[in-house]
């Protein structure tokens, strides 16, 4: 059963069994709340009675006591039972789909949205986290405590049973055909929310273009369309539960005129006692009493399969996984044969096969578009490739595990990704045990203390998110200072230099030389004067090697190679005149 929960409701082992355990404890306040109706239907009983002393009542002073005390403790058991129970719980759902996800291969970023996954992480959690704490236990206690109450009552007098009980499933199959109606109004409701959620990142990421095109009152203007219609759907999804969880509760209704009808009739006929008669008056005033609730919660449940679906999506995404040991001969980089796409029928590269050696630097060339990105992303396994082999020192990166693959790889890219952190510790990325003096060591190497010496606390100044207070130069030099505290056997480089001045260059590629040194390099430029010193050039073509070899050797080959210096040569000469 416990498994059969995780799977249904996303939930782990304990928080599997954190939900049996609130069902229990919500049937059981529900039971306790029966308790004084049979209390109080034995003290009409006895008062009914003759030659009853004024005294023996006073036992029944006692079972109010008694009463109260049990319906205190059951409720405080529920309390803890729900709401504890659901807040651990969403708090390591969360922590568990950020490290599914973490586990993935990026193959399956690149078929989502950033909203959309945000969303799942804290909006899907965030409502089955008030799921979970206010409806699905609550639902359950009350079927499995109605149940229980209407048994004891067909034993006691079907009849009368019949005429209080017959309005529950009728109800219950109301809402319970509801179930298409609101999950399509929650999948609309989604979709409007995810969108607005796109448009809002998108406007705070992009303000600086919009308001040098003079767009930002019509980007905006369409943000507010998208506001608007995820307004107009959370209204469209409240009328569609109303629909069917109103007429439900109506019907319940119908319940207390047909146990008073009924019981009239048999009453005038003499087939009911009138304490009989009371205590079904009774009971049918307190055993609707959760079922109106759980109509609410059936019909909020309907639409929870949703977010469920998502939340499953990510759970069950295969992994890439390896084995932890890890033992190269050397960190040679080969690629045999190699075969990818991204998606079906984009095929990226194409039977690519080449070595990049340890203590020679490979640089990829070739026009946009060709693979060389995608190359260098596949020798360190963030995407698995589709046919041939990837080695690093004889071994198929296949076979390793991902995180222990990139211990052995520094990388540097032309996209920067820094931390609204200091700018010490977004340099201890590199190697998080490293000492202050290793950091600022890697910094000077780096050719960053310059311009850190200049920032108002030094080390310590906070750098706003993404480094949004530094140039894109500084930047850069951050994150080379980042692979030069990691000191890996493998360097790659994709585009370093590529948004960087002159000057900032060349300082770059002094770091740059300090980082690459004894070890296997393989970088990614356009400009030639980057990779003029390589020690060998692989030129990507349309996802296959269209040349390969020495600068010199391709330059007296007079291919591709050599016309892409020639044009870029001609570009640096133009002027305008």
């Amino acid at each position: 059963m416990i498994d059969k929960l995780m799977k249904r409701f996303a939930l782990s082992r304990e928080g599997a069994k954190g939900l049996v355990r609130a069902v229990a404890a919500c049937t059981v306040a529900d039971l306790a709340l029966m308790f004084p109706v049979g209390l109080l239907y034995l003290l009409v009983s006895d008062f009914l009675r003759a030659g009853r002393s004024f005294g023996s009542y006073g036992l029944y002073g006692l079972g109010i006591a008694a009463a109260l005390v049990l319906i205190w403790l059951t409720e405080f058991w529920k309390y803890n039972a729900t709401y504890f129970s659901t807040y651990r719980e969403s708090g390591a759902c969360r922590i568990r789909l950020a490290e599914k996800l973490r586990q993935l291969p990026l193959a399956f970023f690149g078929k989502k949205d950033l909203a959309d996954l945000t969303n799942t992480i804290m909006g899907d959690v965030q409502t089955t986290e008030q799921m979970f704490s206010h409806y699905v236990p609550q639902f359950y206690g009350s079927i499995i405590s109605t149940c229980l109450v209407a048994i004891n009552l067909l034993i006691y007098d079907w009849q009368m049973a019949l005429a209080a009980l017959w309005v529950l499933p009728v109800a219950l199959l109301l809402v319970g055909l509801s179930k298409k109606t609101q999950n399509y109004f929650s999948r609309r409701q989604n979709d409007a929310l995810v969108a607005v959620a796109d448009g809002v990142q998108e406007c705070l990421e992009t303000i600086r273009d919009l308001k040098s095109s003079k767009a930002e009152r019509k980007y905006l203007d369409g943000l507010g369309e998208k506001i608007d219609a995820l307004e107009v759907r959370h209204i469209k999804s409240e009328l569609g539960t109303a629909m069917f969880v109103v007429p439900a509760q109506m019907v319940l209704k119908l319940g207390i005129a047909s146990v008073a009808l009924a019981g009239s009739m048999r009453l005038m006929s003499g087939e009911l006692s009138l304490v009989t008669f009371f205590l079904f008056l009774l009971v049918v005033s307190r055993i609707y009493e959760p079922m109106n609730f759980s109509l609410q919660n059936l019909a909020a449940m309907n639409s929870l399969q949703i977010n469920i679906d998502r939340m499953n999506e990510i759970n069950e995404t295969s992994s890439q996984s390896g084995e932890m040991a890890f033992s190269p001969k050397g960190c040679d980089i080969a690629f045999e044969h190699v075969g990818f796409a991204y998606n079906s029928g984009e095929t990226v590269l194409k039977d690519v096969s080449f070595i990049a050696k340890q203590g020679e630097v490979t640089a990829l060339i070739g026009p946009s578009g060709g693979g060389k990105s995608t190359a260098v992303k596949l020798a360190a396994r963030f995407w698995d490739i589709d046919r041939g082999r990837i080695t690093v020192g004889g071994v198929d990166v296949s076979k390793v595990d991902p995180e222990k693959l990139l211990t052995a790889y520094s990388i540097v890219f032309q996209d920067v990704t820094l931390f609204n952190n200091t700018v010490m510790e977004n340099i201890r990325i590199g190697r998080k045990n490293a000492s202050d003096a290793e950091v600022i060591q890697a910094a000077k190497e780096a050719m960053c203390d310059e311009f850190i010496a200049k920032l108002p606390q030094g080390y310590q100044t906070m750098i706003g998110e993404n480094g949004s207070t530094l140039s894109g130069g500084e930047r850069q030099r951050i994150s080379i200072a980042r692979a030069l505290l990691k000191d890996a056997p493998i360097i790659l480089l994709d585009e370093a230099t590529a948004s960087l001045d002159a000057e900032n260059e060349t300082e770059i590629q002094q770091a740059i030389s300090r980082l690459v040194e004894r070890k296997t390099v393989l970088i990614i430029a356009h400009r030639m004067r980057t990779v003029e010193n390589a020690d060998k050039i692989v030129v990507l073509s349309e996802g296959t090697v269209a040349e390969m070899g020495t600068p010199e050797e391709l330059m007296r080959k007079n291919g591709a190679f050599a016309r892409m210096v020639k044009l870029q040569t001609e570009s640096q000469n133009w002027a305008l005149e």
